[in-house]
């Protein structure tokens, strides 16, 4: 597909806000996810450690 301007290729085609509310779905969840795993991680090494320590 050829271009002739940046807004033409913001808007591909009619498609763009799929296309990129797509891609910032995606890097929402890419960001959300380590960050609620280190959360789930630390939480479980907490209920250990006072399951360990009663």
């Amino acid at each position: 597909m050829i271009w002739n301007s940046f807004n033409d290729f913001l808007n591909m085609g009619g498609y763009g806000l799929y296309v990129w509310g797509s891609y910032g779905v995606t890097l929402l969840v890419m960001v959300i996810e380590p960050l609620l795993a280190q959360r789930r991680l630390r939480n479980a090494r907490q209920a250990a450690a006072r399951e360990n320590s009663a």
